[in-house]
């Protein structure tokens, strides 16, 4: 099979979301942050996503993430794309954050659709235009309805399209008809940001993933993607299948809960977690285990 025409990838191909390392007694760890953040760059990423999901921001103050921002920026800031997660359901608060992040130097930014609030599809597009206007750095959507409640409608991702600075989406919806719909029409750069749909998402148009569990498996996400570029989708099929362990054992629960430990096992930086996350029981510690065995992970 000829080798298939690559899509825009303004942030870069292989993106982990990171978590927020803590110190043992719940402070922010930024030379840990500093340390994991060259460790994920080192095993292949050429982008980071700080302060998203993964990296605990409903429970870091605004000062946690911009000392996180410029902590990761300078660990790797001249080898990786930094991404700011900067996404509330407060358009203000996510404008600020947005200025912030700019002021610390990040590369683009990552913006969740509001959650809790459940604004209608005009509130989403005037709340993603604003925080697109207020900086002059690329913004990634993060379409997320599974936490947010509330999708992007295609229509709106089309419009959004329209802006300058929105140049790509992270794809958490879990629907490839809406994804191939709205990835022919949009043009944005679509990112998976969903693990067991890396490889599907990939056959509709994507260019790369955000990853959670490029935490642990970083160089087989990138041969995946080379191997499926170069036009082997056999050979991509075969990682796809020898992860799906992985991609099943780091989210039984709530997944920056696995990742933590995941890392912690490999004695990576990583910490405690911040309440209303809890670590794992002694039972799913040992099931994580197996399940990263099963795909080829060395602890």
């Amino acid at each position: 099979m000829a080798p298939i025409s690559t899509p825009q990838t303004p942030f870069g191909r292989v993106l982990t979301a990171m978590v927020t390392p803590f110190t043992a007694d719940g402070a922010l760890d930024v030379a840990g942050a500093q340390q994991l953040a060259g460790h994920l760059v080192d095993a292949g990423n050429d982008g980071l996503i700080v302060n998203g999901t993964t990296g605990e921001s409903p429970t870091t103050s605004d000062a946690e993430k911009d000392q996180l921002v410029r902590a990761v920026l300078e660990a790797v800031g001249d080898r990786a794309h930094v991404v700011a997660g900067i996404g509330t359901n407060d358009t203000r608060h996510s404008v600020e954050l947005a200025r912030a992040a700019e002021r610390a130097g990040a590369h683009g930014l990552l913006a969740v659709t509001p959650y809790y609030n459940k604004p209608p599809q005009e509130g989403l597009l005037r709340h993603f235009t604003a925080i697109a206007d207020a900086t002059g750095l690329p913004v990634m959507l993060y379409d997320i309805p599974g936490r947010s409640g509330v999708p992007i409608d295609t229509e709106t991702i089309v419009r959004l399209a329209d802006h300058p600075r929105v140049v790509a989406n992270k794809d958490a919806k879990g629907d490839l008809g809406r994804a191939s719909w709205a990835i022919a029409r949009s043009g944005l750069a679509w990112y998976s940001g969903d693990d067991m749909l890396n490889l599907p998402l990939l056959s509709v148009g994507a260019c790369g993933f955000v990853s959670v569990v490029g935490h642990v498996v970083t160089p087989e996400l990138r041969a995946l993607l080379d191997a499926y570029r170069g036009g082997d989708v056999q050979k991509a099929t075969e990682i796809h299948q020898k992860l799906l362990p992985v991609f099943t054992g780091m989210f039984r629960t709530q997944g920056v809960i696995t990742t933590k430990a995941a890392l912690t096992l490999q004695g990576l930086p990583a910490g405690p977690l911040r309440l209303p996350l809890v670590e794992l029981s002694p039972e799913e510690t040992a099931q994580l285990k197996l399940d990263l065995a099963a795909g080829g992970v060395q602890l």
